[in-house]
């Protein structure tokens, strides 16, 4: 996949490769020791990081950067079968 912007993520919907709807990037995590995203957040991550269980939320409103397939006017993402 071609280099991306970080800022050009924001707002962008996220679809699976199969159609469906996931949501919206309202935010990034970004690995900055080997300087790529990590994963693309579906709420603001003060969100998360005020929750009572801030692993369960994490897990459930974030989808791992490695499942990004392409980025253009949408985010498409492989499908993730297990279910959170």
């Amino acid at each position: 996949m071609a280099d991306i912007w970080i800022s050009d993520l924001y707002g962008k919907e996220i679809i699976t490769n199969t159609g469906r709807k996931i949501g919206h990037v309202e935010d990034v995590i970004v690995d900055f020791e080997s300087g790529v995203i990590a994963s693309i957040l579906l709420v603001k991550s003060d969100q998360i990081i005020r929750s009572e269980n801030t692993a369960r939320e994490l897990a459930k409103n974030s989808v791992k950067y490695e499942r990004v397939r392409s980025v253009d006017q949408t985010v498409i993402v492989s499908e993730d079968f297990k279910k959170q």
